[in-house]
């Protein structure tokens, strides 16, 4: 065995909130080191959010060049070199990594390449990529090892070896026919991507709706998007039996709806949720307890039930986006500085990347029911934004939950359903987080003709 090497900061994996407080803490002076299997800087970077908006990316631009005429040029229908976009990720990809290996170097922070496992508490033994083994003790430990697409027990859908949006991202040819197992984020995502980029696609929803848990009016407002964009959607749909090879063919037996159905297809892609990277690293080792989902129990500090070991991210519970795993390295980098942040309460934003974009923060009316609050509602259709009109992108909505007359102004919940809507959730949430009343948004001059300048009549629509 090899000397055990003492260090300050152990982190196993190197995804968003473990990188950052090594490059934070060794640019302190403080001795780190972090350990990494495969993807430098974890997912979002390599195989997962930027990969996947670049892909998203190169589609709206295809659907773009087919509506030339709309715009006064030239109409293409020549077909996608979808190794050509592949490619253009790729080099996006590289980039990527090389600044996280500059930043790993200009931290101090050191990078250690191979698989990590706990072999005692605090201690993880090293096998290294490139040979060998090496064996760290810190007095700080945190487990950074993300999620992983999950595949249920459906007969025949492991044998068919289907794809995940780490091999999705890597095709380079586009799919006949497209079969997409699940309707929620990454599954839609895909599905108008591939679908832009030549495929037939369907989608098979176990739910009643596709993104089951948001407003009515949301989920009806992507549904037709969906199927206006020539998507077939089938929900209340359970997949009985899986046969064939994805990217040969796949044949699909659902139940549902009444009768039986098959969908065959060429490719099967997987998207029914995610399952953490806590297997097979020795946590009862460390004395680090799970979840029964296999999430790291930790509490509202992110410690775990061992003794100066903590977990961030996807694995540890937290919403599976990247902008909360920076919030859960700013907890720990205050917290082990002295003070005494906590994830409770955070306020969460999100944005489904369709085009055009869902984004959403704060209560739903759907969570607003639920919860038995009462809220007064501003509604606006984006056709009513001028922007929209300059864009040919009039589709979709955005409204707001305001606290009920008589019990204040403040906005509980917001949502919109258009272009660029995750660039109006920034002033939205200063504003919530400020606690200003929604008059700060409606009486502010916002510049003309852009997207921001619909918060005027949308909030001067409350009564």
């Amino acid at each position: 065995m090899p000397a055990i090497e003492e260090v300050d900061l152990l982190v196993l994996g190197s995804g968003e909130a473990g990188k950052y407080l090594a490059w934070t803490l060794g640019s302190q002076g403080q001795r780190c080191a972090v350990i990494e299997r495969r993807y430098i800087g974890g997912s979002c970077p390599t195989i997962a959010c930027l990969p996947s908006k670049n892909v998203i990316h190169s589609a709206k631009v295809a659907s773009l060049l087919r509506r030339g005429a709309e715009f006064g040029l030239p109409t293409s229908a020549q077909p996608v070199d979808m190794a050509a976009v592949r490619d253009r990720k790729r080099r996006m990809v590289d980039g990527l990594i090389d600044m996280h290996q500059q930043k790993f170097a200009a931290s101090g922070a050191e990078l250690v390449m191979g698989s990590g496992k706990f072999i005692t508490p605090r201690t993880i033994e090293v096998e290294l990529n490139a040979g060998g083994m090496r064996t760290f003790h810190g007095k700080r430990v945190v487990i950074c090892t993300g999620s992983r697409a999950r595949l249920d027990e459906t007969p025949g859908l492991r044998e068919s070896h289907p794809l995940t949006h780490i091999e999705a991202l890597e095709l380079d040819q586009v799919p006949p026919q497209l079969i997409i197992l699940g309707g929620g984020y990454i599954g839609l995502e895909f599905a108008q991507a591939f679908r832009r980029l030549g495929s037939e696609v369907t989608i098979i929803e176990r739910n009643a709706t596709v993104i089951h848990r948001e407003d009515e009016d949301v989920t009806a407002a992507v549904t037709e998007l969906l199927h206006d964009e020539g998507i077939e959607v089938l929900t209340n749909a359970s997949v009985e039996r899986i046969s064939g090879t994805s990217g040969a063919q796949v044949s699909i037996e659902t139940s549902g709806n009444g009768a039986p159905r098959t969908i065959v297809g060429t490719h099967l892609l997987v998207a029914g949720g995610r399952t953490p990277n806590t297997d097979g690293i020795g946590l009862e080792l460390a004395g680090v307890k799970l979840e029964p989902h296999g999430h790291v129990r930790v509490d509202e500090r992110l410690q775990t039930t061992a003794e100066s070991v903590y977990a961030v991210g996807d694995c540890a519970g937290s919403p599976h986006f990247t902008h909360v795993a920076f919030d859960d390295f700013r907890i720990l980098r205050d917290n082990f500085a002295g003070g005494s942040r906590v994830t409770t309460g955070r306020q969460v934003p999100f944005c489904l990347f369709l085009d055009p974009e869902l984004a959403r923060v704060g209560l739903s009316e759907r969570e607003a029911r639920e919860q038995g609050i009462a809220y007064r509602l501003a509604k606006l259709p984006m056709v009513a934004v001028l922007r929209t009109r300059t864009l040919s992108e009039t589709r979709g909505f955005m409204k707001a939950l305001i606290e009920p007359q008589g019990q204040g102004d403040k906005i509980l919940g917001f949502t919109a359903f258009g272009p660029d809507a995750g660039e109006l959730l920034p002033a939205v949430q200063v504003a919530m987080s400020a606690g200003l009343p929604y008059t700060a948004l409606r009486e502010a001059i916002f510049t003309h003709p852009t997207m921001g300048e619909g918060f005027g009549p949308l909030f001067s629509s409350i009564k």
